[in-house]
């Protein structure tokens, strides 16, 4: 049997420690996949917490069939995309990305081109590339995620690939 099986049977018995166990298992993945979909930190942490008050608002209509992540997950993504149309046009104000050199200028810049390339792709490319890359889930589980089929993963993140790598050698940070 499963943890989350486990986990879910306890919530459902009114286990205040398996819900506490639950948010604390997930809570840090939810939180990185909202922090790469906005800009601002504490919109990532409110959207986190807003997807786990959705998860537990709809707990009673829960029927555990796989992985209860990939489910946090998707509704994280559609609470991203919503924020996404909201924020779209504003200025960039905050990036999550790790450092990725020791200036600081050249860390920024850097974030900030990475991020723009990002939000330069579709969203259905942007949204495989995230799960893949920064949350690391294998390409089964990201279509498990999004409801789309494996060859359509596969498709999806091959042509993000593709376009970044093109963006990035526009911006002079992928070689040739």
């Amino acid at each position: 049997m499963d943890t989350d099986f486990k986990l879910i049977k306890q919530m459902r018995q009114g286990d205040e420690a398996a819900f506490d166990l639950f948010i604390h298992k997930y809570y840090p993945d939810i939180l990185r996949y909202c922090t790469y979909h906005c800009r601002d930190s504490e919109e990532a942490k409110d959207l986190t917490q807003d997807t786990f008050l959705r998860f537990f608002s709809g707990f009673a209509s829960y029927s555990h069939r796989g992985k209860a992540k990939n489910y946090l997950y998707t509704i994280a993504g559609n609470l991203c995309k919503n924020n996404y149309r909201k924020a779209r046009g504003q200025p960039l104000d905050s990036i999550g990305e790790e450092q990725l050199s020791e200036s600081p200028e050249d860390v920024l810049a850097t974030q900030i081109t990475v991020r723009t390339c990002l939000d330069g792709l579709s969203e259905e490319l942007r949204e495989v590339i995230i799960l893949y890359y920064y949350q690391e889930l294998k390409q089964t589980e990201i279509a498990e995620v999004l409801g789309i089929g494996l060859p359509l993963v596969k498709y999806r993140l091959k042509k993000a690939k593709e376009q970044l790598q093109k963006m990035l050698r526009t911006e002079g940070l992928h070689g040739s």
